[in-house]
């Protein structure tokens, strides 16, 4: 069952992207921790509704929206839907982003993946922010705002795909600090930069790579989506209500 007397105890939780990965596993820990908490998906309904399920069970309440962050309609949609299906939203992480490594979009030419990170890592996260800070604004306790970006944002990475990388999720960086510069005192933004993180990613990296990262991490082996989730729910709760504006890298040391 879930913590009656859990950090985010009576809190309402949106996580976008939570079909799977990252954001299922922060979904999970938010409802463990005691939160009623919507996701959505883009084409996994079918992992959406799993966890919908998953969080149900745990004893919290639950919702799972599609959500097309290419599309403001649908981004507005969603604070709408979530408000009215708890009442209130405390939190809004915004993890859903485009792959670009793996499954069909791996055959698109550089420029189409390009124009598909900015649209969705950069350019969704901003709109969705700007909705959830108006959602979260305009209640008396204010609420969070949690961006994803990246840890090799801040030291670069050799390669093609980690040039658009460091530019989109650069940018969500930046492009947070002004944000909670701006929302500042009744909502908190806070940033979660992962590292090599055992997703979709990982599990498809050769034997070879995968000994690399963990000989070059000082915490010597690959983080899990649990390590990511702990970091959310600490942002979330009323432990970081001093943070504003602050990165957390989610690395194991690989970037410092």
């Amino acid at each position: 069952m879930h913590e009656s007397n859990g950090p985010l105890t009576g809190r309402a939780v949106v996580v976008t992207g939570a079909g799977s990965g990252i954001g299922r596993a922060i979904a999970l820990a938010a409802a463990r921790s005691g939160a009623d908490v919507a996701v959505t998906y883009r084409e996994n309904e079918r992992g959406a509704r799993e966890v919908e399920r998953e969080i149900v069970a745990l004893g919290r309440r639950a919702a799972a929206y599609r959500l097309d962050l290419t599309d403001e309609p649908s981004i507005a949609a969603l604070g709408d839907a979530a408000h009215k299906a708890f009442g209130r939203l405390d939190v809004w992480v915004n993890n859903a982003g485009a792959d670009i490594l793996t499954g069909s979009a791996g055959g698109l030419s550089d420029v189409q993946k390009l124009d598909l990170v900015l649209n969705v890592d950069l350019r969704g996260t901003i709109l969705a922010s700007w909705r959830a800070a108006e959602i979260l604004g305009a209640q008396p306790e204010g609420g969070v705002i949690i961006n994803m970006s990246w840890d090799h944002a801040l030291t670069g990475m050799a390669g093609t795909n980690p040039q658009m990388f460091a530019a989109v999720k650069g940018g969500v960086l930046a492009f947070s600090k002004s944000l909670a510069r701006s929302v500042a005192p009744r909502v908190r933004v806070n940033v979660i930069a992962p590292g090599f993180i055992e997703t979709t990613f990982g599990a498809g990296a050769s034997e070879g790579w995968r000994r690399t990262v963990v000989e070059s991490t000082p915490l010597k082996r690959w983080g899990v989506p649990e390590d990511v989730a702990g970091a959310a729910v600490f942002l979330a709760s009323p432990a970081a209500t001093f943070l504003t504006g602050q990165t957390i890298l989610v690395g194991g040391g690989v970037v410092m």
